[in-house]
């Protein structure tokens, strides 16, 4: 891959006004943009209007608008085909590159999909980031499909901090071969089983540890929440790869392992839903009805009272600068290796 490369951003926006125009300014900064995408996933307070004054006037962006919410996955999709620059790169709405991302990725070799570390920024203080900005050496390395779905599989009492959530470049000569795009079904994990889907296809998905994407931390957040029918989506979308024939033995395992853990949230999700809308009596007939939850929500209830007594100090990295810190997603290399 040519340090050189044209590349699309893609922004997915919904209800952005406040941010978008931030993560516009940052994508269009990049000199290796070629073009940037905004879909309006159906919003109602202007996201379409402030993203046309966040244009610079080179001709590069580009508004499409929904008139009716069809998802992230489907706003991702759009863009894809309506572009035309060989390496795509998503940017939520509410986040923005640090200067000189695109360079510093593109700078590496041998990828189909490679993305760097992300800082975890208050909105506050998201002007002023790049000045706590830690400088970890890059320390290239392939994350393996054994590697991405422990990354995705969150633990109690640990920071979440999925692998999943990292924004990768993404040669589009690779989704095209594959025919692979994003399933627009979902409304949680989209990335996850676009990426997972890739892996299985032998994708050389490249990481490495200096940060170039700033993610912002908010309350409201879109991301910050999902429904109860969202897991059960994912886990189907899991099962869907367990369906090829031409998935590995290893791969299979793997994804199913991935596939348990989302189904196991799923039902323990349904029977508290149940409970609070219908009663303890009308949730313990349901649990009765599917015996085969009955170990999920067991184990998920259990987990839940005892949190407490097994909860550990956070140890997720944090890097301090300027007058606060930094959480990054990806630890430092003398602390992963």
């Amino acid at each position: 891959m040519k340090p050189n490369a044209d590349v699309c951003v893609i922004i997915a926006a919904k209800n952005a006004a406040e941010t978008i125009g931030q993560a516009i300014i940052s994508a269009l900064r990049e000199p290796e943009t070629a073009e940037v995408i905004v879909v309006d996933d159906g919003s109602s307070d202007g996201t379409s209007e402030v993203s046309q004054k966040s244009d610079d006037g080179s001709g590069r962006l580009t508004i499409a608008r929904f008139e009716v919410n069809r998802g992230p996955a489907a706003a991702r999709n759009h863009a894809i085909a309506i572009s035309s620059a060989p390496v795509l790169a998503v940017l939520d709405a509410d986040d923005f590159f640090f200067p000189g991302r695109l360079s510093n990725l593109l700078s590496q070799t041998d990828w189909d999909f490679i993305a760097d570390n992300i800082a975890f920024v208050d909105a506050e203080t998201a002007g002023e980031a790049h000045l706590a900005l830690t400088a970890f050496p890059a320390a290239p390395r392939i994350l393996t499909l054994g590697e991405f779905i422990a990354g995705n599989i969150s633990k109690r009492g640990v920071r979440r901090g999925e692998i999943g959530f990292l924004k990768p470049l993404m040669r589009r000569d690779f989704l095209d071969a594959h025919r692979l795009r994003y399933q627009e079904s979902l409304r949680l994990g989209e990335d996850y089983d676009l990426y997972a889907r890739a892996l299985t296809k032998d994708a050389r998905y490249k990481i490495i540890h200096s940060c170039g994407y700033g993610a912002v931390v908010r309350g409201d957040s879109l991301s910050s929440s999902h429904r109860t029918v969202d897991l059960k989506k994912l886990y189907e979308a899991d099962r869907a790869i367990l369906a090829q024939t031409d998935l590995s033995p290893q791969s299979r395992a793997l994804i199913a392992q991935h596939e348990h853990h989302i189904r196991w949230r799923y039902e323990l999700r349904e029977f508290l839903d149940i409970k609070r809308q219908s009663g303890a009596k009308a949730a313990l007939f349901h649990a009765l009805g599917n015996p085969a939850a009955i170990p999920a929500i067991a184990c998920g209830i259990f987990a839940d009272k005892t949190e407490r007594f097994r909860r550990q100090p956070d140890t997720a990295p944090v890097a301090l600068g300027g007058s606060g810190g930094l959480r990054y997603l990806l630890q430092p290399p003398s602390a992963s290796q």
